[in-house]
């Protein structure tokens, strides 16, 4: 797929792994429509999420490299919501033709502490998200006469770690709902891949399970990240949201790539 001219969808988009994505599109001429929950609390979770002015700085950088950008709030575990951002982005930006499911959450921490609100809160964001949003999109990229849908899944999907057993369990849905997409709109041109990011520096690590890490690791919260990454990449170094939107704009252009799931963790994840 020549990826210049062409429309995207990013949910999960404020800041992080989401905003590395749409900016990588937007480096590649995508215009891209950016969504996210724009609210900064969610009771069922230990860290800070992404505020309404985090959205708009992602739609100002995109808009610094020449393309258009729409930021919409929505939550992807609303059916109306969903319908409403694929909505504005086909009238706004002219159509649709990439989709990236990126908005996700994570709880860390020893299973029997989990709440019930906890894992319900898990499973609607993380693999109910995805199901709505590409429900909404596939009729619109079935008009385009081909179309891209990238899921971001987790290294956790493929080879699960103690303290996200929840976490865990649906990024491993995640992966076999991209695996089942990827038969079923093959022959409609659509490719269906997934993203399975390792271990990066973002608030949801560091406020999310840094402290359930740290413990373990012998070390103090503060320094649970550097240490996790020493002990567990291969390659030293943590993973960056440009990794990620790199990888994404790859699978966005690979036009016989269809089904994988694509771990991006520095030699850490091998299956």
């Amino acid at each position: 797929m020549n990826l210049k001219g062409k429309v995207a969808l990013v949910t999960g988009a404020a800041r992080g792994i989401g905003r590395g994505i749409a900016l990588a599109l937007a480096a590649e001429g995508v215009h891209v429509a950016v969504a996210d929950l724009g609210r900064g609390e969610d009771s069922a979770l230990a860290y800070r999420l992404a505020r309404p002015s985090d959205l708009e700085e992602t739609a100002r950088q995109i808009e610094a490299r020449g393309v258009k950008a729409l930021p919409v709030a929505a939550d992807v575990t609303r059916a109306d919501d969903v319908g409403r951002i694929v909505a504005e982005t086909v009238r706004q930006l002219g159509g649709l033709d990439i989709l990236v499911n990126n908005a996700g959450v994570l709880v860390a921490g020893p299973l029997e502490a989990l709440t019930e609100e906890q894992f319900d809160r898990l499973m609607a964001v993380n693999v109910k998200g995805v199901f709505l949003c590409a429900r909404a999109a596939i009729p619109h990229l079935r008009t385009r006469g081909q179309g891209a849908i990238v899921n971001i899944a987790s290294v956790a999907g493929k080879t699960p770690r103690s303290f996200t057993a929840a976490y865990a369990a649906t990024k491993a849905a995640v992966i076999c709902l991209t695996q089942a997409l990827a038969q079923e709109l093959g022959p409609a041109n659509i490719r269906v891949n997934a993203v399975c990011p390792g271990f990066l520096r973002t608030t949801m690590w560091l406020e999310g399970v840094a402290p359930a890490r740290a413990q373990s690791l012998g070390v103090a919260p503060s320094e649970a990240f550097d240490a996790f990454i020493r002990q567990n990449v291969p390659l030293g170094r943590e993973q960056t949201p440009g990794d990620i939107g790199e990888a994404v704009v790859y699978l966005c252009r690979a036009d016989n790539v269809s089904g994988i799931a694509l771990a991006v963790a520095g030699g850490a994840e091998v299956h």
